[in-house]
Parts: structure tokens; sequence; C-alpha cells
């Protein structure tokens, strides 16, 4: 007598965006985890729709499905059945092959690195914090949906398909540097060619790369205090002997910089959490004091685009006239986060070694999202979006600014030339303690201690994010934050 998956063992999780992909997932994985023989009998459709609550169409389509995938095949007047070519069919158990927890000491194996101290932290379940100010995210509605779908549908197609689907050995898309050396680069006051413009997944791995290749332990790096706290952890990595010096209004002051500075990290135009930007005097002189050093100087720009209060500065490299500049640029800020497609631009010499080290970690990142970015960026979609995004994040500044003014709270910094965050202080608060409490408020705020590699006993200085909350919703949480700060002072 065949055998039959009982339909109790097909059961809906979510774990796919659509009802169908999700009783796809559920009928796959009764197979597998029942190791059902091939012959074994399903559900009818309407057995299957009754027990699951959906209709029969949806099940028969998900059956007709995984026919064609292999897993299931219709049997005459008998119904659907497992296939005898199920992909992915489990391996029976080898006996006592089960891992035992504890017989490894994994502590004995770590390589000399501790893990990060200072580590951003946000709730994966952020959205559903009613007044979410966070940074680094995005607002889904303000993204053109229907226009990156046609751009992946492009690049999905015939003609680019085998190219992409190839092994680049390292090489990037050469319509995505183009764009990013005649479009990206000039907007920033700077030129490039293709050979010195290397894609990284996102900042965060130019970021990498670059220290992997140039930080020592004999060569002390200089970077900001307060500061993006993943310079310092990467530095750390590199057995990097690191000075972090105090920034002020205008960001780090190259004065200060001590005489053994090798390298330098900085975010000049946006500087890292307090907006300041570091004006042209300034910068001129952080170049020169680097020839003097014999230093070189990695410029993170993640935010220029979000420049709608005034034209962003100059990059710090449109004035390097040496080559001791790295820059550093990334879409993932401006599209969204997840992209993870970033830039980095350097002499060739440099950039042949940083994608010879890429190539050993990733060999490059994935050639199709290269393409769908490129023809994103190139068909005039990035431009409109970053216009909405401007002129949203504009409106949202104006209500912040507004609600903090008519509270006890303090902006302490500020980009003036727009950005999408505020660096904000609640007197006689501690920020970690104030962000725990908001939590009962559905009200997310990012405390300013990771920021510090000395942060004070009571560090009442924090961050507030407005790309991800509504106009609408900002008076209302900046007064829940307002009062919880007075309540707590």
């Amino acid at each position: 007598m065949q055998s039959r998956i009982p339909i109790e063992a097909i059961f809906l999780r979510d774990d796919a965006p659509t009802l169908q992909g999700r009783l796809a997932a559920a009928v796959v994985r009764a197979i597998l985890e029942s190791r059902a023989r091939p012959g074994a009998r399903l559900p009818s459709s309407r057995r299957l729709a009754q027990g699951l609550g959906v209709s029969r169409m949806t099940v028969t389509l998900v059956y007709q499905d995984l026919i064609s995938q292999g897993y299931l095949e219709a049997l005459p007047r008998s119904g659907i059945a497992v296939a005898a070519t199920v992909p992915h069919r489990r391996m029976e158990p080898v006996a006592g092959a089960r891992t035992r927890a504890g017989l490894v000491r994994w502590e004995d194996w770590w390589a000399e690195h501790d893990q990060p101290r200072r580590v951003i932290r946000k709730p994966s379940n952020w959205r559903a914090f009613r007044y979410p100010f966070i940074f680094g995210q995005v607002d889904p509605a303000l993204f053109d949906h229907h226009a990156w779908r046609d751009c992946a549908r492009r690049a999905l197609g015939t003609r680019d398909f085998s190219d992409l689907a190839a092994d680049r050995y390292g090489a990037d898309d050469p319509l995505l540097v183009d764009y990013i050396c005649s479009n990206t680069l000039p907007r920033r006051g700077f030129q490039a060619e293709p050979d010195e413009v290397l894609v990284t997944l996102g900042a965060q791995n130019a970021l990498y790369l670059a220290v992997e290749l140039l930080a020592r332990i004999d060569r002390l790096a200089v970077t900001e205090e307060p500061g993006y706290p993943d310079f310092a952890e990467t530095l750390r990595r590199a057995s990097s002997p690191i000075h972090f010096l105090p920034v002020d209004a205008m960001g780090l002051d190259p004065a200060r910089l001590p005489e053994a500075t090798r390298l330098v990290i900085a975010t000049p135009s946006h500087h890292i959490p307090t907006g300041a930007t570091m004006p042209l005097a300034r910068r001129q002189e952080l170049l020169r004091r680097a020839e003097e050093l014999d230093a070189l100087i990695i410029e993170d720009d993640y935010d220029f685009e979000m420049s709608y209060l005034a034209p962003p500065a100059p990059a710090l490299k449109s004035l390097d006239g040496s080559g001791r500049v790295i820059y550093i640029g990334s879409f993932s800020k401006s599209l969204f986060p997840g992209l993870r497609i970033g830039y980095m631009v350097a002499p060739a010499p440099f950039i042949a070694r940083a994608r010879a080290l890429r190539a050993m970690i990733l060999r490059h990142p994935p050639s199709h999202l290269q393409r769908i970015t490129a023809y994103f960026l190139a068909l005039g979609h990035y431009d409109a979006h970053i216009v909405r995004l401007r002129q949203t994040l504009k409106a949202r500044r104006r209500v912040l600014e507004e609600a903090l003014a008519a509270s006890s709270l303090r902006i302490e910094g500020a980009a003036v030339q727009g950005g999408s965050s505020v660096w904000v202080s609640a007197e006689g608060t501690d920020s970690e303690a104030l962000a725990a409490r908001l939590h009962a408020d559905s009200v997310l705020i990012e405390p300013g201690s990771v920021f510090f590699e000395t942060p004070p006993a009571r560090c009442p200085v924090f961050r507030l994010g407005y790309a991800t909350i509504s106009a609408e919703r900002i008076p209302e949480g900046i007064a829940l934050i307002d009062r919880a700060a007075r309540e707590r002072a």
C-alpha cells in the first residue's frame, strides 16, 4: 500500500513573502523532513485547501509548480505523489555521527583578535516601533520599487546573463565603474580612471581592505573622538596603535595630530556622529600636515547625497594633489543598506593591491547586483530618488528642529548641508538608561556612549535619525523623549 504524507505535516510558516511561496516551502519541508519515498501520496488540493484555510486554486498552482521542479508528479486518476526526482532528498543519518556539544574547546582555537568592544546595535524589529529615531535605515515608501524591479529584469535578461554569470576573476561591472567615474566622482569635485576604482561590499568592506593593507604595529593611526566605532574596531583588529583625537565644531583639528601619525581615518564632510563639516582651510591644513608627516588619509564620504540645505562641500579627495587620500563612498546609505554596494578610489597601485586582497576574500561583489545598480543609476532613477529623498528629509528636519526647540533637549551637532540625523543631549540623564526607558513608549534612540572610546560616566548625548520616521510622528516622539528625560533628570 502506498504511504501518504499526512495533512498535519504541512503547515505554513512566515518564511516567504507570498502565500503561494509559504505553501510551496511547507510542502517541500514536509517531503524532506519525513523522508517520504517516491510515490507517497499528498493530500488532495481540496482537502489541503480546507485544512489550511486557503483557496483551492493556490494549492493547485503550488502543486503544478512543484511538479515542474521535480518534487512531485501527477499520477493518472490517483492524485499527486512524491516524485522519484526530488532534488534534495536527505541522506540517512550515520549511526553515532551526531555532534555532541563540548567536545571542542573553541576558546583555544580563536585567533589573537578580541571581540569588538564598541558595536552599534539596532533592534531587528525596529519597524515595530512607532517612533524609530534611528540612523542608517530607510523608509520603504520613498523608494521606487517599480524602477528597481525593471532594472532587475534588464540585468536578468538573456543579453546580460551570460556575461554576468561568468566568474570575473576580481574584475567589476564596467557599467557601474563607468557611472562612478563619469557621474558620481565629478559631483564630489574630482575624477578618476577605471583602474583607480574598486567596487566593494559597502563602505565597511572598503574600510577593512584599506586598513588591512596599510595598518601596522609600528604605524600610529588617528581617528575621531567621538567617532564611528568601526574605525576603531577595524584598526584594533589590525593590531594598529590608535590615537583618538577629540573633535570640535569643525571636526578633526590637524594641528593636534601627533608627530608619529602615519594614518588618519576621518569623516570631514559629515562627521559621525555630530554632523560637523570640516571647513576648506582646515581641509587644506590636514593635507599639508599629512604630507609633512608622510601620512595617508582614509576619507569616509558616506552621506554627501543628503545635502538639501546647502550644496555639499567638495570632498577632501578633490583637494589632494599628492595621492594621499583613499576615498570611500557607498550607495547603501542613499538607496538602502541591504544593497551593500560601495566603492573605493585611490591611486592605481593601491587599488591593484586592494583588488587582489578582495579576490582572496570574496572574489568580487555579485555581478548581477552590480549591474542592477548600474542600470538604476544610468537610467536616471537614482537622481529622481535623491530628489525625492532630499525633499522629504528637508521637511522632516524642519519639523524635528521645531519640536526640539520646544523641548528641554538640545541639539549639540547637525550637518549644515542636511544629513539624516542630529546629535542631541538631555542634560542630567544617561542616554543608555533613557533609551531603555523609552522602549516602553515605542521610541527608539541611539545612545551616544558607543561613539566614544572613553565615554563620560553618564553620557547625556544620543543620535536621532529621521529617515525612518514620518514627519507627522516626529513631534509626538520628541515629546515622549522630552518627558522621559525630564523624569530621569
